[in-house]
């Protein structure tokens, strides 16, 4: 299927490796032209030099921190000046610790709240007007299934992360009429970084070995494994194309129907 998006522009946060890195290869794959940033410099300098080997697409990388206003403003000025403007926007970055209410302290709310949800907006305040120039635009927000099912002992992640969800689909409203669409991917237990810190916790409080606590970890989802970045690449890419040109506002989960509710 040809998703209409070769020789578009994206932008892709927090893509050095994990659910980030395996958006910009599926977005390379359709033709995107890329812009990848994370806070290292190796790592992104790294999957850059995989995207121009694999794909006929040009990669720019940028070392940048997304709660850093003058890092983004950078890496956008950046892309503008190398590709002319910015077509897609995959709104990404890593979690808030693991832990409780009383595990918790103001500047841990605060700095919980920069990376999951002030830093989206801030990266939509600053493409926006660039697509609305093009009057055509897709921002992709990467959540988490927590902001349909709470998951415990992620306190921080799941106040801040809802958040974003209330944003994206008031922006959706206001930027139909530009052509600019805005939906967000809710992961389930994808095998990142994240799902083996989880799992390295677990395993530790339970006394048991890593392998058990993923097992363990794998047993309440219907199709009985944890997902892979690749299989939630292919729905931000679809999302992020012209085919999906009537949906806007939605929140959908990749979760192998780990989420037991209706919606």
């Amino acid at each position: 299927m040809d998703l209409g998006i070769k020789g578009k522009v994206a932008l892709v946060a927090a893509s050095s490796k994990g659910i980030g890195k395996a958006i910009a290869f599926a977005l390379a794959d359709e033709g995107v032209n890329l812009s990848i940033f994370s806070r290292s410099k190796d790592e992104i300098e790294r999957t850059a030099s995989e995207i121009r080997t694999h794909f006929t697409v040009d990669a720019l990388a940028s070392a940048a921190d997304v709660t850093s206003k003058e890092q983004v403003d950078q890496v956008i000025e950046t892309t503008v000046q190398t590709f002319g403007g910015i077509d897609i926007l995959i709104n990404n970055a890593g979690g808030p610790p693991f832990g409780f209410f009383d595990d918790f302290e103001s500047p841990d709310w605060q700095n919980a709240l920069e990376l999951n949800l002030l830093s989206g907006i801030y990266l939509a305040k600053k493409v926006v007007p660039l697509m609305k120039k093009r009057n055509w635009g897709r921002i992709v927000n990467i959540t988490s299934i927590a902001v349909k099912q709470p998951i415990d002992g992620l306190i921080l992640s799941n106040t801040s992360r809802a958040g974003l969800i209330g944003f994206s689909k008031t922006l959706s409203n206001e930027l139909a009429k530009h052509n600019i669409l805005v939906n967000n991917i809710c992961p389930g237990r994808i095998y990142t970084d994240r799902i083996k810190t989880l799992a390295e916790k677990r395993a530790a409080q339970s006394g048991i070995e890593y392998e058990k606590a993923i097992e363990e970890m794998e047993k309440d989802i219907p199709l009985r494994r944890i997902g892979t970045p690749e299989e939630l690449a292919a729905l931000a890419c679809f999302l992020a194309s012209e085919k999906a040109s009537y949906m806007t506002g939605t929140t959908i989960q990749v979760d192998g129907g780990l989420l037991r509710g209706l919606f």
